[in-house]
């Protein structure tokens, strides 16, 4: 049966091999569990219900990705995504989580249409790699942001709006040290450093007395707090339009370039360099989006941890199978994830903005129209704290600065429309 639905032998690999691979990329994803329910709980959700919803919708995408697409590539909430829908989008705009979710079903919806329509190519060659680039950095310090500020590390001041916090503190101690194990652990290669980094930071605030333990193993909580509970019909509001596109955009580039990237690492191109079955694996995740908006939680998207597994050896959908199954066994651990403190999460925030903000090595420095629009977006994602925000920006200040420079033709019909689009938005809907 499994080399039926899997092909395993005609990838040069072993159903050992795949488990294993599914394990390892478990390993180095497995932070989302207790990070996703910490950063919408903040939005006025049930922490229980959206740990619940985060290992189903994970445990959806897995599936579909591993039985349909056949690839050994994971899905799981987006880091990034999940902390607009609460900082940006939530507390930000004032809206309720529930309007906010609408907005993520109705952006899984718009996926799965440009998927099935194979819309998805223009969007993708229409907006040019430094607006991705800059965008990808801007998320990762969006992440730096809240996780300095859960901590106590940065605080808000009257005259300079930020200042360093009370280091002495043990949530800013607990952040730092979490970070600097993670680091360390992720130089050394050690598989699942993000989630070791994030319990030993938790039993040793349990040890000194700083947190408490709220046990290991227990029945899953109740979703019922989440389950259906979007509003669509308030997410249509006008309003809304740039929250939506953010969300879509976010989701299919960074679905793009992990399932190219990860593809790529475990030669699973075909000879022109293309993914074979991108359609059912994009449809992989923008159904596992819609999922989890009807579950419970922000946008679902592939993980470029998926390439730990890969390097493992996993070349088949059974890969992702494994992973759905453990993320479904980690419903019996809600406990363990009650117990987790933001200040341990602090330090996985900000570790992964380090690897997002790698992306500003890639940008070409020399040309002031590339650069330009980049640290746009870089910048005011996080000090906005909207990557709606930062997005609009960016896309503005890239037609605007092309257009300004003489360069006007190299930028895509797309990209003057969107940019026309949220001038819009900023002089009659701000």
């Amino acid at each position: 049966m499994l080399e039926r639905l899997f092909q395993i032998k005609a990838h040069n690999t072993t159903v050992k091999t795949e488990v294993l691979a599914g394990v390892t990329t478990f390993l180095t994803m497995a932070y989302i569990i207790f990070v996703n329910p910490s950063i919408l709980s903040g939005a006025g959700m049930d922490y229980g219900a959206v740990f619940v919803a985060t290992c189903l919708a994970a445990a959806i995408g897995c599936l579909i990705m591993g039985l349909w697409a056949n690839y050994p590539i994971a899905l799981a909430p987006g880091m990034g995504l999940n902390a607009f829908f609460t900082y940006g989008v939530v507390l930000g705009m004032g809206n309720t989580w529930e309007v906010a979710l609408g907005a993520v079903f109705l952006s899984g919806i718009i996926f799965i249409l440009i998927s099935i329509f194979k819309i998805r190519e223009w969007v993708i060659n229409s907006i040019p790699s430094t607006l991705k680039l800059g965008i990808a950095a801007g998320i990762g310090l969006f992440l730096a942001m809240i996780g300095l500020k859960n901590a106590g590390i940065i605080v808000d001041h009257p005259a300079t709006l930020v200042t360093m916090g009370d280091l002495s503190q043990p949530a800013a101690i607990y952040a730092l040290l979490g970070f600097f194990i993670i680091a360390a652990l992720a130089h050394l290669k050690v598989t699942g450093s993000v989630m070791i980094g994030i319990l030993v930071i938790t039993v040793a605030a349990m040890l000194l007395g700083h947190n408490e333990f709220g046990g290991i193993m227990a029945a899953p909580p109740s979703i019922a707090p989440t389950f259906f509970a979007l509003d669509i019909a308030g997410a249509l509001d006008v309003a809304m339009i740039s929250v939506i596109f953010a969300f879509l955009f976010v989701d299919l580039f960074d679905t793009s370039g992990t399932l190219i990237g990860v593809a790529e690492r475990g030669n699973l191109l075909d000879k022109d360099g293309k993914l074979p079955r991108l359609k059912n694996a994009l449809l992989a995740d923008s159904g596992a989006t819609v999922a989890g908006s009807l579950l419970g939680t922000s946008s679902t998207t592939s993980y470029i941890e998926s390439a730990s597994g890969v390097a493992a050896g996993g070349r088949t959908g059974l890969t992702a199978v494994v992973v759905a199954i453990l993320f479904l066994i980690a419903l019996f651990f809600a406990p363990l994830a009650g117990s987790i403190p933001d200040y341990a999460t602090a330090g996985a925030l900000i570790y992964v903005a380090v690897l997002m903000a790698g992306s500003l090595s890639k940008v070409n420095w020399d040309d002031v129209t590339d650069a330009a629009p980049v640290l746009i977006a870089a910048f005011t994602i996080p000090l906005t704290f909207s990557i709606a925000h930062g997005i609009a920006l960016a896309f503005v200040s890239y037609a605007l600065i092309k257009l300004f420079s003489g360069q006007g033709k190299e930028v895509s019909v797309a990209v003057y429309a969107l940019a026309a689009l949220f001038i819009v938005k900023f002089v009659f809907f701000p």
